[in-house]
Parts: C-alpha cells; structure tokens; sequence
C-alpha cells in the first residue's frame, strides 16, 4: 500500500473501472441507442435480461433515474405507493416518487429491512372514495439505511402474495441485488422470480463507471423506454457505457465475496474498539454501520481525524458512521482503518 494512499469507504460507487473495462470501451461497437440500433447496448440488456429470468431489460444512466422511470411505469398519477420507511426511494431521491411521479408515498416500518407482510396489508389504501389507489409495494435489497441487509426469497415471496391479493405490483430496487445473491448463495433469479420488475446498478460493487438496468416485460420495459425519453436519459453512443456493463455480468459478481468478508472482519474489529456499538447480524454484505455515540466527539470530528490519516467514511444518522467495501479495498486498507479508529478512540 502506497503511504499516502487514499482508503474511501464512502460508497462503492467510488469504484473504478478494471482494465478490461475500459479495453472493452475503446473495442466497442457502437449506434444509436434511441434508434435501438448500438449493439453493445443490445447485447447488454438481453444478456441483463436473461440473468435475471425477465422478459426485456433497459439501459438508463443511474440508479435513481432507474427507481423513478420504475415507479412511473408500474403505476398513474395520483396513486399510492407503499414503501420500507428508510427505503432509498423516500431518502434519498429528491422526492421525485411525489414531485415527478406524481405518486403519494406510504411508509411501513421493519427490523432489518424486509416489512412485514401483515403491515403492507394494513397500508393498502380502503376502496373508498376518499382514499388514493394504493397500486405499487417497491422493496429494497439489499437495503442500504439497514445496513446492506438481505432479503431472503421466502421473504420476497411472501411479500409478492400480498401484492397478488391484492391487485397491486411489485418493485424491486435492486441495487445490490447480487450482493444479496452471492451472500445469500442463490441463483439470482431466485430473488427476482416473485417480483414484477425491478433494477440493479452497474455503477456499485460491480465496478462500472456509469449506469443502472431495469429488468421487466417486454410490455413494462417499453412503456419504461418511453418515459426515459421524457426524463431527458435518451442516449445515443451508449455503447461506451454497456461495454464495461458486460464485463461486469460477466466477471465481476463472483468476487462480491471479498467485499462481504472484509465488511464482515472490519465490523469484527470494531467492535472490540471501546466506545463503538455495532450490530454484527446486520454485516450481511459490504455495509457496515457503526456508533459512535459514546467516543464523546463531534460527528465532524471523528470524520476529520480520519480524514487526516486518508480515510473517507459518511455519517448517516447522528453518532452513526457508515462505511461500505468495495472492488480496491484490500484486507491491509481494512487493518490501517481499524487501527485509525482506535487511535481516535483513546
């Protein structure tokens, strides 16, 4: 590890491309895509689409423009949408579920991510007059506020007869889906099965430089191409974008293992450092989530001496410190970490 080496644990969106990436870039063939003629994106989305055990598949610039083009798809204008309480989608998309969409967003409450069925039940809207059409229930897995928490296809299944019953879809933000996958050690199809549609990012742990999938019908995926042109993510050469996409279907999911191990030895560490309180059971994937409530310094602080010895974490909540493993993270960045932490500490 070179001294003076920045450690960003921030996100894995910080992850850069591989070699192979930005060889497959320069090699790749290219069209227009609004004119569904870039081969590359083609190739991509059928292959995104196959992986997944859905019908059609669309190529759209990030994660958040995959949620709200999902939403707006999946439902119409006035309707009510159930959401986890700290879903993505209500904390951290700019409201574009109310303001764009058009939708009114109802929350239900969980443990470690995965409502209870019983509580969707209760938050879908009476047929009355005086109430929205509640339409839609949009899960998150992995969850990021929880923690990268998974959610098991039983739970998912679960989940998806409520939403049958009662007439509504299902949505999956996705994400991390195949951090759930590979943690849960399933196909995973076995988490998209129970779902109507849903989307994943290239741009996290699979190391891509730009770009989210969403995955569905040919029907839902066509109505989804659409409102992408009206929300301005009509690409024309996005092939430049795909190429590195198929690497990472290709070779970049089996690794997402490494990442798990290392969130799960650094929460191990941390957690014999006095003054942090950390739940292990949610160290789940490459999330790791941390108190510091009782090391007696400011948020800013603490964020600050780590600064100072190059190392980049997020403060999520008030005396909570996340921070996320990734593609460049190496067991030695973990130890120069947790020995950071403990200097602080004293």
């Amino acid at each position: 590890m070179v001294k003076n080496e920045i450690i960003d644990l921030r996100s894995d969106t910080v992850t850069l491309p591989t070699e192979e990436m930005l060889e497959a870039i320069n090699q790749a063939k290219l069209g227009d895509d609004v004119f569904r003629e870039d081969p590359t994106v083609n190739q991509l989305e059928e292959m995104a689409a196959k992986k997944l055990g859905k019908q059609s598949a669309l190529l759209v610039t990030s994660g958040t423009q995959a949620n709200l083009i999902s939403l707006m798809s999946n439902t119409n204008h006035g309707e009510q949408v159930i959401l986890e309480a700290q879903s993505h989608i209500y904390w951290y998309e700019v409201g574009g579920v109310s303001s764009i969409a058009g939708l009114l967003p109802k929350t239900v409450k969980s443990k470690k991510g995965a409502p209870n069925p019983e509580d969707i039940q209760t938050a879908i809207s009476p047929k009355d007059i005086h109430f929205p059409k509640s339409s839609l229930i949009c899960i998150e897995n992995t969850h990021n506020r929880h923690g990268g928490t998974v959610i098991t296809p039983q739970q998912i299944q679960n989940i998806s007869k409520i939403a049958k019953s009662n007439n509504l879809k299902l949505y999956m933000d996705g994400a991390r889906i195949f951090n759930a996958a590979v943690a849960l050690e399933v196909d995973v199809k076995q988490l998209t099965q129970h779902v109507d549609n849903l989307m994943f990012c290239l741009s996290k742990s699979l190391s891509c430089p730009i770009g989210s999938i969403i995955i569905g019908s040919n029907k839902f995926i066509s109505k989804a191409r659409k409102l992408r042109k009206i929300l301005g993510g009509g690409m024309r050469q996005a092939g430049i974008i795909a190429a590195p996409g198929i690497v990472a279907l290709e070779k970049m999911i089996y690794r997402l293992k490494d990442d798990h191990n290392n969130a799960k030895y650094l929460a191990k560490q941390l957690s014999k450092i006095k003054g942090i309180t950390i739940n292990q059971k949610c160290i789940q994937t490459n999330i790791v989530m941390f108190n510091i409530k009782n090391f007696n310094i400011t948020n800013e602080r603490f964020i600050s001496e780590l600064e100072k010895a190059n190392i980049f974490a997020l403060i999520l909540d008030k005396d909570m410190v996340r921070m996320v493993t990734h593609r460049g993270i190496e067991k030695e960045h973990i130890e120069k970490t947790i020995n950071a932490i403990a200097n602080i500490s004293k």
